[in-house]
């Protein structure tokens, strides 16, 4: 479980993402669930509801394991404020999505999720688009952090293409910019 604490005790201050669903799907898609928590500043926690959203088999045991291992964190909602808004916003939305939301409503914190449409409309109103990461965003992130090379992150795009995940450009190269090993650039700057 996470509590409101930004800092893990071997680490300097973080921005605490909260995961929805189909961003841990495309890493588990990658085989790369464990980069997640290698990204500098950044820590992983998982709402209980996106959890119960990744019906898989294969992809919720290696979840699960990723949650046991301390790779990414958990949290429930229990703050009464974060509750109702939960419910509210689960009438237009889904689970993961509202958990997601209204966590990051509550406590200031950010979220990582590819949805669009009515959800991106929400986190535009609610927390503002700044405070909002995709798979793209954090890919670029981990090149810039020298974690991963642009030709990996390129086979990555064609693997997450034949998922159905579509990126609107043709190479990472593209996105990173002439130095994509500027580290003084994290999501949403």
């Amino acid at each position: 479980m996470v509590d409101d604490k930004t800092t893990h005790p071997d680490r300097a201050p973080v921005r605490i993402l909260l995961t929805d669903a189909n961003i841990l799907i495309n890493f588990l898609h990658l085989g790369q669930i464990d980069l997640l928590a290698c990204l500098p500043g950044l820590r992983c926690v998982v709402p209980d509801h996106v959890v119960n959203e990744v019906r898989d088999p294969g992809q919720a045991e290696t979840l699960r394991g990723a949650l046991a291992r301390g790779i990414l964190d958990s949290v429930v909602i229990d703050d009464p404020a974060a509750i109702e808004l939960y419910a509210d916003l689960h009438r237009i939305m889904g689970e993961g999505e509202a958990a997601c939301l209204a966590l990051a409503s509550s406590r200031g914190w950010w979220i990582a999720s590819d949805e669009r449409r009515r959800f991106r409309r929400e986190v535009e109103a609610r927390i503002g688009l700044k405070r909002l990461v995709t798979t793209p965003g954090l890919i670029v992130y981990a090149i810039r952090a020298g974690l991963v090379t642009v030709d990996v992150a390129d086979e990555w795009k064609s693997l997450l293409e034949s998922k159905r995940f579509k990126m609107a450009f043709q190479s990472f190269k593209d996105e990173c910019g002439p130095d994509p090993g500027n580290k003084n650039q994290s999501p949403g700057a």
